[in-house]
């Protein structure tokens, strides 16, 4: 530009041409607010969530007895398929990413709103109808063919409600890819400019690893089950052995998306677990660089263990070796986070809060499924207990142990920022107990059936078996109960709850720097950082967790 010329205008949208705050029916609109659509993600997971949590109780109930005396074998299939598909991908995966992504990420870094508003929009309105779509597909029986929809099985059993159930997987999907394009760019583009990449909360790096494994691997998921769906409805011949189709290839292209798909699940459960602990331990995170780097470490080696799924379906030795040692050292860097976390809390001045107990539960819960974890991506022993209760007791102590425990102890923490009101600790407590008695009871025994030889996805099973199946019913409807107390404690605290001021937890991260709830710009003027995220007891931050003033 000369001297000579003017400057452009530019149109500028201020803060008075919005609304103070939404009404209770913006939530069921088409809103572009990052806050509004992190808390449609949550609210919408939490339904399907309840929805798979009764299939599941529902098929506890029917493995009570030996016999098919509750549900019918076919319903039964269905119920196990469903269950696992809400719980995966309308559940945890939306609920983790999209629910606090959404809401946190543009507070924790400083900007006004994610990259592309209407873009994360539009990927939240893909959800309910691709729920409609699974939970419609039981008017035609219901996908009968397990959460891996594996051919041949997937090819001859409920061809309408299994296309339904791709259609629906290939929706969410979509949206999975939408949203991470969204974090990407704004993690990396939008953080206020007085933010150092070390000074940004671990939550943000543990999104950044998360959407970039979403960008890498959920186009893939995409590809396999577009040919499922050409082979059940076009005459295409991919996956059918009789016609020269490779079925383990479907394998291939379906674990390659749905390991990592673990990490889909369970990154962001790490990162809330970094903000939550050090606030309630009143301590600096121990390890910072270690924690954030090994989130994107296991976003790289994460994309090379997913054949420890398929060490039974004919892999050469040579490939389960590689593969059983790429397990082992995807097991480091979560070691590293788990060390920095206990490490956090050891000598802390902790406040056992909702969250913080939900936080050091997760911790105790994770390390038993990691456990399980190490010894399943071992292949002689994997082969001995593949398809059998084991893998079930692991895979539930790492996803509902490990993933839920994080969902709960992040509302816990972050609800009055959300809503503007406390949750009553004491249901809160109360909550924390049913849950983690009723996982325990639930999935620990589930190990000991497997290694007593129990197939799993079976209705029917051997009489020796009864006794253990008892004691894992009884857990599940304690899990079941377990909702009720939050259920209520959310719903009441949000409409009567103790007023929350904007800093309960004297935090130091950025979004407790806004009014709660916070305005719908977040800030009037953009704040500066003037301390790290974690630097509690530093002498040059106050007590009340703000900056003093620089001299």
């Amino acid at each position: 530009m000369t001297q000579l010329e003017a400057p452009k205008a530019t149109k500028v949208v201020t803060h008075h041409q919005l609304p103070e705050k939404w009404k209770w029916y913006d939530y069921f609109t088409f809103n572009t607010d990052h806050k509004v659509i992190g808390i449609q993600y949550l609210v919408t997971a939490f339904v399907f969530y309840l929805i798979g949590g009764l299939m599941a109780v529902a098929m506890r109930v029917e493995l009570y007895t030996p016999e098919s005396d509750v549900l019918d074998p076919s319903l039964y299939n269905a119920f196990m398929t469903n269950h696992g598909t809400l719980m995966i991908f309308l559940w945890i995966v939306p609920a983790a990413i999209g629910g606090f992504g959404n809401f946190l990420i543009p507070l924790l870094i400083g900007a006004r709103d994610m990259a592309f508003p209407k873009l994360n929009a539009i990927a939240f309105w893909l959800n309910p109808p691709a729920g409609a779509l699974l939970l419609g597909s039981f008017v035609f029986g219901g996908s009968q063919s397990g959460w891996t929809a594996y051919p041949p099985l997937s090819l001859i059993t409920a061809n309408t409600a299994q296309s339904m159930w791709i259609l629906s997987i290939v929706l969410v999907g979509t949206s999975s890819i939408l949203g991470s394009l969204n974090f990407v760019i704004t993690i990396l583009k939008m953080k206020v400019p007085s933010m150092q990449w070390t000074q940004m909360p671990l939550f943000c790096w543990a999104i950044l690893a998360t959407s970039f494994l979403a960008l890498l691997s959920t186009p893939v998921l995409a590809a396999g089950l577009v040919l499922l769906l050409f082979d059940i409805n076009f005459g295409t011949s991919f996956f059918k052995p009789d016609a020269g189709g490779n079925v383990v290839l479907y394998q291939h292209l379906f674990w390659f998306y749905s390991h990592p798909a673990v990490y889909l699940m369970i990154l962001p459960i790490f990162g809330i677990m970094s903000e939550v602990i050090p606030v309630h331990a009143r301590k600096p995170i121990f390890g910072y660089k270690a924690i954030a780097y090994s989130s994107l470490a296991i976003c790289v080696i994460g994309l090379f263990v997913w054949v420890h799924h398929m060490f039974t379906s004919g892999t050469p030795p040579w490939m389960r070796m590689f593969f059983t040692i790429s397990t082992l050292i995807v097991a480091v860097p979560t070691g590293v986070k788990i060390f920095g976390w206990v490490a956090t809390l050891w000598g802390g001045k902790i406040r056992f809060t909702s969250a913080m107990l939900f936080a050091i539960g997760l911790l105790s819960m994770f390390v038993v499924g990691g456990l399980g974890g190490v010894t399943l991506g071992t292949a002689p022993f994997d082969l001995h207990v593949h398809d059998t209760y084991y893998v079930v007791g692991h895979f539930h102590y790492v996803l509902f142990g490990g993933s839920v425990f994080g969902i709960y102890a992040g509302i816990y923490h972050w609800f009055p920022k959300m809503t503007g009101r406390m949750l009553n600790e004491t249901w809160g407590r109360v909550h924390f107990a049913l849950t983690f008695i009723g996982t325990h009871l639930t999935f620990l025994p589930m190990h000991q059936l497997g290694l007593q030889g129990m197939p799993r996805r079976v209705a029917m099973y051997d009489p020796q078996f009864a006794g253990i199946n008892h004691i894992c019913t009884f857990g599940a409807i304690i899990l079941g109960i377990s909702v009720l107390p939050f259920f209520i404690n959310v719903v009441w605290s949000w409409m009567y709850g103790t007023k929350a001021s904007d800093n309960p937890w004297d935090a130091l991260t950025l979004e407790w720097t806004t009014a709660s709830p916070p305005a719908i710009e977040n800030w009037e003027v953009l704040p500066v950082v003037t301390h790290g995220p974690y630097d509690y007891g530093k002498s040059d931050v106050a007590a009340n967790g703000t900056a003093q003033p620089a001299v």
